[in-house]
């Protein structure tokens, strides 16, 4: 049996009006480096024991901004996750969520010498009104020299994009998606600006008084960024996510997969599954950083838990896995929940195949990425 560790950082030096991540503005001087650390410590000593026969694949941390941790404080974290594991993968992913305002040179090769193999920067645009209107502190010429930085001392760099703002047309993003790839980035990630509530932009949202992309634009770019990809040698392989083969982002392809993850950190959420009753117990640990540390390491630190029946999973495992080219495993998932996916949606699979939206190739149910743009409304129909 396989789990990942997610660990949240929950500080950044702004927060970004379009973020509704468990994230706190604090100056560099303030971030509580070795602190976090040995709460982090503290609740992974608690957690880990109930996970430790399992096969440790792959370690993430993000945020917040994980780069602004001291690299020795984090390789701590590194060292106790996988000295908590009877078995750990030769090929373990450790990946870091970065900002290029905290990520030089010096800092990737200590980044590399704490354990760590992939970065995932976020870059989000190399417009600078764009960039201002995102509430970014770094400017494109930052952006790009974290990437060209980290690439010459850690294996595995990622450029995270932003698209769907407003005003923003395909080729002026198309630019932006080939700047980032003259980097020697072997992975992208192209995310739509999605409004949340309860963040800045959703409250400007609420009161009409921010502008957004229309559907059609959103849908012109989409399309427009596969096709620039796909001459760049980067597959589609997940509705946001584009890699040359063998780029992939393991510890996502893990979450897409419905594997079991450890979470750990302010705000961090964690689902196990118990293989006996085919149930899932899902958490949420203290999300404010200050109560995070006086409670780590005991049962007071999780602030939110649910239990999650077969059925549970066998949705959401369609809601995360028809997100990716590979599909749903129909036995992998009638192994770990007892259930065929296909029972009780018999009508909506043959509705949704007979139109092409759906594609039943033998074990695997897909959804054919020429149709992802109506991802939402297929999931929704066979819930």
């Amino acid at each position: 049996m396989r789990v990942s560790v997610y660990v949240h950082f929950p500080y950044c030096l702004r927060k970004c009006p379009y973020c509704d991540f468990n994230s706190y503005g604090t100056a560099r001087e303030d971030v509580p480096h070795v602190a976090y650390a040995d709460a982090v410590l503290r609740e992974l000593a608690w957690r880990l024991p109930t996970v430790a026969d399992r096969e440790l694949v792959s370690i993430f941390f993000g945020g917040g901004t994980p780069s602004l941790w001291e690299p020795r404080e984090l390789g701590r974290v590194i060292a106790a996750i996988r000295g908590g594991f009877a078995r750990v993968a030769s090929d373990l992913e450790v990946t870091v969520e970065c900002n290029p305002t905290s990520l030089d040179r010096a800092r990737a090769a200590a980044l590399r010498e704490a354990g760590v193999g992939r970065v995932s920067i976020g870059v989000q645009s190399l417009d600078p009104e764009r960039l201002a209107w995102l509430g970014r502190l770094h400017d494109a010429g930052g952006a790009l020299r974290a990437l060209r930085e980290a690439s010459l001392e850690l294996p595995r760099v990622s450029g995270d994009l932003m698209f769907g703002l407003p005003g923003q047309a395909p080729d002026a993003f198309l630019d932006d998606v080939a700047r980032v790839l003259e980097t020697g980035v072997r992975h992208v990630s192209a995310y739509a600006l999605t409004i949340e509530p309860g963040t800045q932009f959703g409250e400007l949202h609420k009161k009409g008084r921010l502008p957004i992309a229309t559907d059609d634009a959103y849908a012109d770019t989409f399309l427009a960024i596969e096709a620039r990809m796909a001459r760049a040698g980067l597959e589609h392989y997940e509705v946001s996510n584009y890699a040359v083969p063998g780029e992939e982002a393991r510890h996502n392809l893990h979450y897409w997969r419905a594997g079991a993850y450890v979470g750990v950190g302010a705000g961090a959420v964690g689902c196990v599954d118990d293989p006996i009753s085919r149930r899932a117990a899902r958490w949420r640990s203290e999300p404010l950083p200050q109560r995070y540390l006086e409670t780590s390491g005991s049962a007071a630190v999780e602030s939110w838990g649910e239990t999650l029946s077969p059925e549970d999973r066998v949705r959401e495992a369609l809601m995360l896995g028809l997100r990716t080219r590979e599909g749903v495993s129909i036995s992998a998932l009638r192994e770990a929940t007892g259930l065929d996916l296909r029972e009780g949606r018999e009508a909506a699979i043959a509705r949704r195949a007979a139109r092409g939206e759906l594609a039943l190739e033998g074990d695997v149910l897909r959804v054919p990425a020429r149709h992802w743009l109506a991802l939402d409304a297929i999931v929704t129909d066979l819930f």
